[in-house]
């Protein structure tokens, strides 16, 4: 099988019938070429899909006119906030390259800073990273993180008010009448798993329901990690008739464990999720939960990083958004007995 050669600047002088640094003053937007030649060169570049590279484009104008996405892995979460940076990126005149920084390393700590150093500089001229495990990466250049681990620190950020949401969350189970409400919590060490968890035992605390550290087990904001946990907290002697988890993700594997054990969900077992990912309300039951607003977070990520990179005075280093409750099927009254 034959692969396709890159189509090169010398390719679209000869297809044009102008020399090389005519097609290179086109490219770059400089002057000294007829409207008619101009045009007929980029009819050219059109056609054979021509297109000068990152690295020797940084090196003409130490600019590259690309901003790095870096996420951990493509999951719910980092697709639904690629979705807003992306509408935000439109009409901007910059493009974006998604990178999966922990694909193909060992360790998960510290992904950022190698995915950083491998950009910066020739590739990209800012970056956004979701989720970052550090906020200290010195990069040199614009960098603004969404929901880092630590919290806000002196890098710009986007997080939304985690611990209103999971105070939001249980309230609802509790004025359902639920008394025994699991907590399937988020990725230890990260800071808006923190807040998710200060949310549920402050409500607890406000409704007067004594907090049972039993009623709590770590999903980590995965499939594989909430199999077993939900597990565990569906097969206690006195299982709770209400779970809150700490992202959809984890509150929809819940929801078919349920079914594996025999439980309806909502009948036998009220189920609140966190994030309203599109996969929420496709679950069965559509599952109950508190929206991120997750395009929005994308979107100020894109406008920050966009103020750095125009030097327009100093953006605010940490932006804040509302959660929303959206009810949907996946909660109701507890079964009397």
């Amino acid at each position: 099988m034959s692969t396709r050669r890159r189509v090169t600047i010398t390719d679209v002088a000869r297809t044009a019938g102008v020399s090389v640094a005519t097609v290179s003053k086109v490219v770059n937007g400089r002057y000294g070429v007829a409207a008619s030649t101009a045009e007929r060169v980029r009819e050219v570049i059109d056609q054979l899909g021509y297109s000068s590279s990152l690295v020797a484009r940084s090196l003409r104008s130490s600019r590259t006119g690309v901003i790095g996405i870096l996420v951990a892995d493509f999951e719910p979460f980092s697709a639904e906030i690629l979705k807003g940076l992306s509408a935000e990126a439109a009409g901007s005149g910059y493009e974006l390259l998604a990178w999966s920084g922990f694909s193909g390393h060992a360790g998960r700590e510290g992904w950022e800073k190698r995915s950083l150093n491998q950009l910066a500089g020739t590739l990209i001229d800012g970056a956004v990273v979701v989720t970052p495990t550090v906020v200290d990466a010195d990069a040199g250049i614009p960098v603004v993180a969404v929901d880092p681990h630590t919290g806000p620190s002196g890098l710009p950020m986007i997080d939304s008010d985690n611990f209103h949401g999971a105070l939001v969350a249980t309230e609802h189970l509790i004025a359902l009448g639920h008394r025994r409400i699991g907590f399937l919590a988020g990725r230890p060490g990260l800071q808006s798993a923190e807040e998710r968890e200060r949310g549920y035992r402050e409500a607890l605390e406000k409704a007067g329901i004594a907090f049972d550290p039993e009623l709590i087990r770590v999903g980590g904001y995965r499939e594989e990690t909430a199999d077993g946990a939900s597990r565990e907290l569906l097969t206690l002697d006195d299982r709770p008739t209400a779970v809150f988890a700490a992202n959809d993700i984890t509150a929809i594997r819940t929801m078919k464990v349920a079914v594996d054990l025999g439980l309806r969900v909502p009948a036998d077992l009220s189920v609140v999720g966190f994030d309203n990912v599109p996969e929420s309300v496709l679950a069965d039951p559509p599952l109950t939960t508190i929206a991120q607003p997750l395009h929005e977070m994308g979107a100020e990520a894109f406008r920050l990083l966009l103020a750095l990179l125009q030097d327009r005075g100093e953006p605010d280093t940490h932006v804040r958004l509302p959660t929303e409750f959206i009810e949907r099927r996946s909660t109701q009254r507890p079964a009397a007995g």
